[in-house]
């Protein structure tokens, strides 16, 4: 599970074997959230989580908007399509 972005103590990653549409699985400080990453355009939503609060989910989504062309390129790296 390739780690694309590091942010805050947290890890963005891509599954190789991971199914459509376009997603990350955000982990650290004990939780895990799914954000879909809507490619090319966004905004990332929030897909599921677990033991994150609303704020900590808030900065994730604005963390990944701004990292969002670079991860949906990572997407297209691992998977060859959005």
């Amino acid at each position: 599970m390739p780690t694309v972005l590091r942010f805050d103590g947290l890890r963005a990653v891509i599954y190789p074997n991971d199914h459509r549409p376009a997603h990350v699985h955000v982990m650290g400080k004990g939780g895990e959230a799914v954000f879909i990453l809507h490619c090319p355009d966004g905004p990332p939503a929030l897909r599921e989580s677990y033991r994150f609060n609303t704020p900590d989910l808030n900065r994730i989504a604005k963390a990944l908007a701004a990292e969002l062309l670079a991860l949906c390129g990572k997407w297209r790296d691992i998977h060859g399509h959005d």
